[in-house]
């Protein structure tokens, strides 16, 4: 697939397709890390926010599990 750049404002945007996306399972809120290794821009979903929305579903996984044991413990 080839894209060019749309001009946005001052600056110049890459607009993904949702099948794209979709594939990706990426949304317009989803955080996109760029990467070069000088010839070659890499565009692929930051690594960041996916710790962060795994450490939250985990830590709801445990409070609906073992919650009631875990605030017994804490008095």
């Amino acid at each position: 697939m080839t894209k060019t750049l749309t001009k946005h404002g001052n600056s110049y945007a890459l607009v993904i397709d949702r099948a794209i996306m979709e594939l990706l399972k990426i949304t317009p809120e989803t955080e996109l890390e760029l990467s070069t290794d000088g010839k070659v821009l890499t565009i692929s979903p930051s690594t960041a926010g996916t710790k962060r929305g795994s450490v939250k579903n985990s830590l709801t996984r445990v409070n609906a599990k073992h919650g009631k044991t875990l605030k017994r413990l804490a008095q």
